[in-house]
């Protein structure tokens, strides 16, 4: 089953449009059981009011792709959900296609690529990896952070047309016409999510991080046109993460 239409299944069935970001604050290498440890705990806990479960390098680098994160993987699937790994692929082609190979056999989902590294021997070998396993691609279109605006919010002219855009609307219209499964936009930007949402409208899903701890607001992303909520710190670092995961779930159904 494609990734799209796996994750809207499970965001039905559960009634919830929450992506969990499964990142925690640094360990020593040492400590790699008990941060293992809380993870499974946290997964546990929270899995009832999730659609996936969105890994960064925060678990790989000190759990190992083919360690613990393939455990993880599992339990997210045992648990009825989609795995998708936030790698940020942003490198030459024959890099890029090596790096999609492992995270796929690590039993990913889904990955979320760059589309600035462009088509030809940049995304092209991602989307064919992709293709042939059935799995996702999401395209970071807008970062959540403050100083995304260098980058993804510059102004630059449009190849086909001439015309000045902005760099994130170029890539949303990237994003509709390789027909990826998503694209990121911060929930600290609804403006933005609103721009993206009137060029994809229901054709690619829109992912919005940054909920909570960064500022974002539940309310305006879903409003402005976020499908599916990316929250990490305000669920993780919660003294009680379920009871903070149903509370959200619950808000996002209001």
């Amino acid at each position: 089953m494609a990734f799209r239409t796996k994750i809207e299944q499970i965001a039905r069935k559960n009634e919830s449009r929450i992506v969990l970001a499964l990142d925690f604050p640094f360990e020593k290498p040492e400590n790699r059981d008990s941060l293992l440890s809380k993870a499974e705990s946290v997964l546990n806990a929270v899995h009832p009011y999730l659609c996936a479960v969105k890994f960064n390098h925060h678990l790989v680098l000190p759990l190992g792709a083919f360690g613990g994160v393939e455990k993880l993987v599992e339990r997210v699937h045992d648990y009825g959900l989609v795995a998708i790994m936030d790698c940020k692929v942003n490198d030459i082609g024959a890099t890029n296609q090596v790096i999609a190979e492992y995270y796929y056999a690590t039993g990913f989902d889904a990955l979320i690529a760059n589309p600035f590294i462009g088509w030809e021997e940049g995304l092209q070998p991602i989307f064919e990896v992709a293709t042939r396993l059935q799995r996702g691609i999401i395209l970071l279109t807008y970062m959540s952070h403050k100083g995304a605006g260098e980058g993804y919010g510059q102004t630059i002219i449009d190849s086909e047309t001439g015309e000045k855009t902005h760099q994130y609307i170029a890539f949303a219209k990237k994003a509709l016409a390789l027909k990826a499964d998503g694209v990121i936009v911060g929930a600290t930007y609804p403006r933005k999510i609103e721009e993206v949402y009137q060029v994809l409208g229901e054709k690619v899903p829109i992912f919005s991080p940054g909920i909570g701890a960064q500022g974002g607001e539940i309310r305006s992303a879903l409003k402005a046109g976020a499908r599916y909520l990316i929250v990490g710190r305000s669920i993780v670092g919660a003294e009680n993460p379920a009871e903070s995961a149903r509370q959200i779930q619950k808000f996002t159904r209001q």
